[in-house]
Order: structure tokens, then sequence, then C-alpha cells
């Protein structure tokens, strides 16, 4: 992973404070380790992006959402650079999230299983 200059790490920081309620409800979930005893990060700089959630061991991304990402061709770049240094990306919309946590959850600890 390349270091960010600042201004971007201070963009990580700030999407940080500012996470959607979905993104707050997923973290609960993922933080401490309550997953496959996984240690992920959130809104971790990776290359010139910022994950939503990184966990460095199992070389996993998860992102998460709004309708604004449909059809994105940004993020099919952005997925196809975090492929290209060794992670699995894990997309899941908003609305997923808050309504179906359980298998979001669920589909998070099967990609934890496959391995890296």
């Amino acid at each position: 992973m390349v270091r960010l200059p600042p201004k971007d790490l201070s963009k990580a920081r700030s999407l940080r404070r500012k996470m959607t309620d979905a993104e707050i409800l997923l973290w609960s979930k993922l933080r401490d380790r309550q997953i496959g005893d996984a240690k992920f990060r959130r809104q971790v700089p990776f290359d010139r992006y910022i994950a939503d959630f990184l966990c460095k061991e199992h070389r996993l991304v998860i992102e998460v959402d709004g309708g604004q990402h449909a059809d994105s061709a940004g993020d099919k770049v952005r997925d196809q650079a975090m492929i290209a240094s060794g992670y699995r990306v894990l997309r899941f919309w908003n609305n997923d999230v808050l309504g179906n946590i359980e298998g979001v959850i669920e589909a998070i600890r099967q990609a934890l299983l496959s391995g890296p």
C-alpha cells in the first residue's frame, strides 16, 4: 500500500467521523474481532482510495454503497486495483446492511472462511 498525502489522510479521518447509518451498523458487527476473530479497520487508505472496511490478515475489503454507486465505472476500476494488490472485495448495498444485517454478516463470515 502506498502512503497517502496528509490531505488524503485527513479525508479518511473525516469519513470515519461521518459514517453512514449502514456503515455504523456494519462497523458495530465488525469491530473487536466479532466475526471469525478477524481484525477489521474502517476507512482505511488503500493506494489512492479509501476502503470502507479492510481486514489485512484475510486480505478482504468490504464496501458499503448507496444508490450513487449503481453501475459505477469508478468502482470497477477501484475494485480491480484492490484485486491486483491481492485483496478480495465484497460490496453490499446500504439497504442490504440495514435490512438484512445477519445475511451480510454470514456472507462476510463465509468470505473469511474461504481464505485469502
